[in-house]
């Protein structure tokens, strides 16, 4: 008797970090079975060198290890979003997503079910073995009535835990997916069936015509105390009863719909606004020392406003920069700030966790994130936002009266302006004044260019302050 090698996995499995081919999974498991499947079908149809496999939190976590593709992890439940992320960025490649029923149906869910009412250019196969099987057997929302789990040991009620997920059903009302087919690989016969089903979801991406869904019903020796034959009766008895196999949706040969055009994107120099005329490309000068800075205060107070004027000037100079908001749902009054980086070379990261600059234009703001400033930083606050603070001895602090010198000068909501000159003037940021006064009036030309000159006199106005009160 001849036995056929598997094709398409790793020649061994370093998970253990010895030389093996023995996989993770329990004698007698349904996930071995569907791997063999998948992986000699993507050889077969010459898929292989082309595909990407996203592996959530479950029994498949591991998969990285024997399925012989590019692999991506995802966070638990997340494989839908990640696996769309890769299909639409990388159009040529087969992008495939191989969850169980906990990862899917229970955390993941929502994600899943969008993916399929989008209609995803990608496969998803959904192991249905109605257990957390890895994390010790807990119900899962496929669990029957009356199965007792680690988390419902008197058995799953109806009352309290509801009905068993039927996705293959829930998915079935949706109207963009291609393929829907529930198969079973608790006996030879209905191998055969998975595998043609498995062949028929690549086939869909081959020929880039959608979405497709297979759920295989699967023993899980783990939850029948290791009994291969108890749980693959309860498979037969059992499971099968509860989720009928079918094939719920088989659109494979219908006319596939004209391509819709691509949707026009804007640029991040139109979504800031940014003066293209005069900005400069990126470019690399390792002359330039990596600045990261945090804006910080209250809505309305133009915290992201004065974000963008730095990021606006650092991109007239073509330093690469990144701009990062957070901002709660208040559009006055609720806590706002943005991480701004400027460097001579690309940023591996647009957060920041340790400022070499703050601008604190609120107490809040400022009791928030002055802990977080580097020893020899540079904190900038408003006057009044720093009565009542214990100063840090280790950086250096800057207060002023921005809010006055703001409303002295006829534009009381232009303190973000008065700190921006500040800013120049203390040489925070390492952009000389021509950039600030090219950042300052392009930030306001498409928004209010009425406010140019009073915003010009506001920033003469506080440069006179800084020069008679603050050394640089």
């Amino acid at each position: 008797m001849s036995i056929k090698r598997t094709v398409g996995m790793y020649p061994t499995f370093g998970r253990s970090g010895a030389v093996t081919r023995a996989s993770h999974y329990c004698a007698g498991c349904g996930h071995g079975i569907v791997h063999k499947l998948i992986t000699e079908a993507l050889v077969d149809l010459g898929m292989q060198d082309r595909t990407i496999m996203v592996n959530p939190i479950g029994c498949a976590v591991f998969g990285y290890y024997y399925w012989d593709v590019g692999n991506v992890g995802a966070a638990h439940g997340r494989a839908p979003a990640v696996a769309t992320a890769l299909s639409r960025t990388l159009p040529h490649a087969y992008v495939l997503a191989y969850q169980g029923d906990g990862d899917l149906g229970a955390i993941g869910f929502n994600s899943a079910f969008q993916a399929a009412s989008r209609g995803e250019r990608m496969a998803t196969f959904f192991i249905n073995n109605a257990t957390y099987g890895m994390t010790g057997g807990q119900m899962a929302p496929t669990s029957l009535i009356g199965q007792h789990t680690a988390t419902t040991p008197r058995g799953r009620a109806l009352k309290t835990e509801g009905p068993p997920l039927h996705v293959c059903e829930v998915f079935n009302q949706l109207a963009a997916p291609v393929y829907i087919e529930r198969c079973s690989v608790g006996d030879t016969a209905s191998i055969m069936k998975a595998r043609k089903a498995i062949r028929k979801a690549l086939d869909i991406q081959l020929k880039g015509q959608g979405y497709a869904f297979v759920e295989f019903l699967s023993q899980c020796p783990g939850i029948t105390g290791g009994d291969v034959p108890a749980s693959i009766k309860f498979l037969h008895e059992q499971l099968e009863k509860e989720f009928p196999l079918a094939v719920f949706r088989d659109r494979a040969n219908e006319p596939i719909p004209p391509e819709e055009p691509a949707p026009v994107i804007p640029s991040l120099n139109e979504f800031f606004h940014t003066d293209t005329s005069t900005a400069a490309a990126p470019h690399t000068d390792p002359t330039v020392q990596e600045r990261r800075l945090i804006f910080a205060g209250a809505g309305g107070q133009g915290v992201l406003s004065l974000g963008l004027n730095v990021a606006e000037a650092a991109t007239f100079l073509g330093r690469y920069t990144t701009w990062f908001p957070t901002y709660g749902p208040e559009q006055r009054g609720g806590a706002a700030s943005c991480a701004l980086v400027l460097a001579g070379k690309p940023i591996g990261s647009p957060t920041v966790d340790r400022p070499d600059v703050l601008v604190a234009m609120s107490r809040p703001a400022l009791e928030r994130f002055m802990p977080l400033v580097k020893p020899g930083g540079v904190v900038f606050c408003e006057t009044l936002a720093f009565e009542g603070v214990t100063p840090r001895t280790d950086i250096r602090i800057i207060k002023i009266p921005a809010a006055e010198i703001a409303t002295t000068n006829g534009l009381p909501r232009a303190a973000n302006t008065v700190i921006l000159a500040a800013m120049l003037h203390c040489n925070a940021t390492g952009l000389p004044a021509e950039a600030i006064d090219h950042a300052r009036d392009a930030t306001l030309r498409k928004k209010q260019p009425a406010l140019i000159e009073k915003n010009r006199q506001v920033f003469e106005a506080a440069l006179v302050w800084c020069r008679a009160n603050l050394p640089k």
